[in-house]
């Protein structure tokens, strides 16, 4: 049966009248009565009973409308659905990003890709010292953010990258040529101040309040992008925890990373605003999550 057919038996069975089906669909009474008898000889029964003074539905016709409209109304649902997915995936997503993580994510890039042609992404830079900022005022559709996120406006999706955590420290700092360090030679420096613009709780993740034998770990002087943190660090005034991805793609004169060697792996997640509708970023969200987290 033509999903035209399948309109003319059903607007019949609503109108119970062959000139008002027939207005009603813009087509001749002769094609409505034709399609009728074409359905009902397919069938090998009576859909309505036809008087001159009367159209009525019998049983078969009664249940086959109950079976047909629920029928239409899911083809319809579903190809509106797919229509609007479709539409709005095919602009670019604004992925926040601290740094150089945007090279890391290529894979997952390539995978949406794919999965989702129309769709692309466009990586945009995070100010550490207004990490939410941008996402909130609809700069970024979604952002990588280091764990843990609890912004009750704020919806955190599967994790993408984890890895290890690094100390930037000035080139004739004393750890430097030790080679490494640990969570409480923090004590015994400054770290970088990120300001009061940030959650605290999600600045304690990275540069934590105390080491692990509750040594108080001294903050300042305060710096709002990650190239104002190098510099700081290249000259001298402080040292500064990073996620190991920083030393990856960054080699800047008078900084050596250190390994943090007892400082828990870090994971990042997609982050995007509470109560968005946005096909784009499900679909970016259930790629990542078949894809996995990357492994830095």
């Amino acid at each position: 049966m033509e999903l035209r057919d399948i309109e003319i038996f059903l607007t019949l069975a609503e109108e119970l009248h062959f000139s008002r089906t027939a207005e009603r669909l813009n087509v001749s009474q002769a094609r409505v009565s034709q399609a009728i008898r074409a359905q009902e000889r397919r069938l090998g029964v009576t859909l309505f009973d036809r008087t001159s003074r009367r159209v009525a539905l019998t049983p078969v016709g009664r249940r086959l409308r109950e079976d047909l409209q629920q029928a239409l109304d899911l083809l319809h649902a579903g190809l509106a659905r797919a229509e609007a997915a479709g539409s709005r995936v095919n602009r670019a997503l604004r992925v926040g990003v601290f740094g150089h993580a945007a090279y890391e994510l290529r894979f997952l890039v390539d995978a949406f890709r794919v999965h989702y042609p129309g769709g692309d992404i466009r990586f945009a830079e995070i100010v550490g010292s207004n990490a939410f900022t941008a996402l909130r005022a609809d700069e970024h559709d979604v952002q990588v953010l280091w764990l843990p996120v609890v912004e009750p406006d704020l919806t955190v999706g599967p994790t993408v990258l984890t890895g290890g955590r690094v100390l930037a420290v000035s080139a004739d700092h004393p750890l430097a040529r030790r080679g490494s360090a640990t969570l409480e030679d923090l004590a015994d420096n400054r770290v970088v101040d990120l300001g009061p613009g940030i959650p605290e709780y999600w600045v304690s993740s990275m540069i934590p309040l105390r080491t692990p034998l509750g040594r108080r770990i001294p903050r300042g002087p305060t710096a709002q992008t990650f190239h104002e943190i190098l510099s700081l660090v290249a000259s001298g005034q402080c040292v500064h925890p990073l996620g190991e991805i920083a030393a990856r793609y960054n080699k800047p004169p008078g900084v050596v990373f250190l390994p943090l060697r007892d400082a828990p792996d870090l994971a990042w997640a997609l982050t995007w605003r509470s109560g968005v509708d946005n096909p784009a970023i499900r679909a970016l969200a259930e790629t990542a999550a078949a894809l996995g987290p990357i492994l830095l």
